[in-house]
């Protein structure tokens, strides 16, 4: 992130994070093989350039480039570097994400560790404020750590540096980090009038983690939605939950035939991805605000029981079956507005809550395109990092701005999708890009926050509709999982993404529901 400096006399200041970039020549079809996980090429320096949004709407071209990802006995450790190609003019801060470092297999999501103060471990702020000095034509140089990434994770994906995500990341296993810099000069260059030598780049004094060190950790959360039934999935917990107006009458407990059958095929889910080793499953009874909170309780409980008989019948005692009931307490949909009917529908629901089991190979995952097939991941080998997006597949304008969309890429168990966004007035604005509003009636609003919250992926043969994923670190703290949009310049494009639960493997196309721009069908999906 970058920040603005209180003092006039100082050079270009910016505050900076971690993203992961690269290019490589790997198409699809070298990627993937018969002989199981891909090879993982170390091919540094990886480089991404692009617009990026700064807070006073000096707008840049930024050039970012990684030369090493790391993984020490306690740290993963990025070295990177950075600079502006068509120059750099005033004290900004970077409008990005928070740098996100994402394991796309498991969903584990990292971030950088911080001190108490808010600062960076890393590369040391010349001034202790967190900015760096930044000069035309130079190239500055940093490090950041991150939590230690497992051993078994090879590569990962960044999203957070309003350059797009960057996949295919390799991480090297060393035993020492790269020394840090022997004669650090960014001290000694704070000011306009005073650059480094041309040629010379800008180096820092290194901290690493003591033990005031912090660093968020968390799961990409995912919704799935059909006619049926909804899938959650927040790191290892997944939850299906059956549309209560498909499973009973009103006011009743018993199950229709219609829901017997409905269960049964959500029975064939759960027996192939309950974590054996944590062999519970908690079926969950919800109802819609109407009612006194006694009865809706009570109905909620009856109902979680009737289910949890036949999920009994279909898949046997060696499961622990725990039954709670909720009755209104926990809606997914708010109640009362324009969309009362819709919302309570939502929330009249049962659910089926269990640990997944994650061992299996990504590429044995299938997954049914039925509305209750969600509950099967759809899990491929990471994603090689692209130079580009490729050819544009789809446009719209609205409002003076014109919509650029890219094919949809396959990343471990999500989808990227890629648009661009060109303001074509001679006026700065800033677009409507839906949000909230653009929510389907009685959608879930968790999952269509942001300003990109208003996409969605629609699977046109089966209906299935998925929403922009959610990093949930903990204690009620999400972020979502898509670029913000802010204040757009006359004429230059800005790159934005947002990443959702991958479909099918067999899927080829799906439909983006883009908000206000409408719906932009036949988007490819790559991988």
């Amino acid at each position: 992130m970058s920040g603005k400096t209180p003092l006039p006399a100082a050079a270009v200041l910016v505050s900076l994070g971690l993203l992961a970039s690269g290019c490589s020549t790997d198409t699809w079809s070298d990627w993937f093989g018969d002989g199981g996980p891909p090879e993982v090429r170390e091919e540094f320096p990886y480089t991404k350039e692009g617009r990026i949004f700064q807070d006073t709407g000096e707008d840049e071209t930024m050039r970012f480039s990684i030369t090493g990802l790391e993984r020490t006995e306690d740290h993963t450790v990025m070295y990177y570097e950075i600079d502006y190609p068509d120059g750099f003019t005033g004290a900004n801060r970077n409008l990005s994400m928070a740098h996100t470092l994402v394991d796309p297999i498991t969903g584990r999501v990292y971030r950088q560790y911080f001190d108490p103060q808010g600062l960076k471990y890393g590369s040391v702020s010349p001034n202790g404020d967190g900015l760096y000095p930044v000069h035309d034509g130079t190239t500055n140089e940093y490090r950041r750590y991150f939590p230690r990434i497992p051993d078994e994770v090879q590569q990962v994906t960044f999203i957070g540096s309003g350059l797009g995500a960057m996949t295919g990341i390799p991480i090297q296993d060393v035993e020492e980090e790269q020394p840090p810099p022997e004669n650090p000069n960014g001290a000694d260059h704070l000011t306009t009038d005073n650059p480094p030598p041309a040629g010379e780049n800008l180096t820092f004094d290194n901290r690493e983690p003591d033990e005031d060190a912090t660093a968020d950790q968390g799961e990409v959360e995912s919704f799935v939605d059909s006619e049926i039934a909804s899938t959650t999935r927040d790191g290892d917990v997944e939850t299906i939950a059956l549309h209560s107006d498909v499973m009973f009458e009103f006011d009743e407990s018993d199950l229709t035939a219609e829901a017997a059958e409905v269960v049964r095929r959500a029975a064939a889910s759960l027996a192939d991805n309950v974590d054996p080793e944590t062999p519970e499953i908690t079926v969950i009874g919800h109802t819609d605000g109407i009612g006194a909170d006694d009865y809706n309780q009570t109905l909620s409980e009856q109902r979680a029981e009737s289910v949890r008989e036949l999920l009994r019948e279909e898949i046997g005692d060696d499961y622990d079956y725990v039954v709670e009931g909720r009755g209104s307490t926990e809606p997914v949909a708010r109640e009362g507005g324009a969309d009362d009917e819709q919302a309570r529908a939502r929330n009249r629901r049962v659910e089926f809550s269990y640990q997944v089991d994650r061992s299996a190979d990504p590429e044995e995952s299938e997954v049914n395109d039925d509305g209750l097939g969600v509950a099967e991941r759809s899990v491929t080998w990471p994603a090689p990092f692209a130079e580009d997006n490729g050819s544009v597949a789809a446009s719209a304008e609205r409002d003076g701005v014109r919509l650029d969309v890219y094919p949809l890429r396959r990343d471990g168990a999500y989808v990227i999708g890629a648009v661009e966004l060109t303001n074509t007035t001679d006026e700065p604005l800033t677009p409507d890009m839906g949000g909230l509003d653009a929510l389907p009636a009685g959608g879930p609003e968790q999952f269509s926050k942001g300003t990109l919250g208003g996409f969605q992926l629609l699977e046109p043969e089966s209906g299935l509709v998925r929403y922009v994923a959610q990093m949930n670190f903990g204690e009620g703290r999400y972020s979502g999982f898509a670029e913000e949009v802010h204040e757009l310049q006359p004429g230059a494009p800005y790159e934005v993404v947002a990443v959702f639960p991958a479909p099918a493997p067999g899927v080829e196309e799906l439909t983006l529901r883009a908000g206000p721009f409408g719906e932009l069908e036949e988007i490819p999906v790559e991988g």
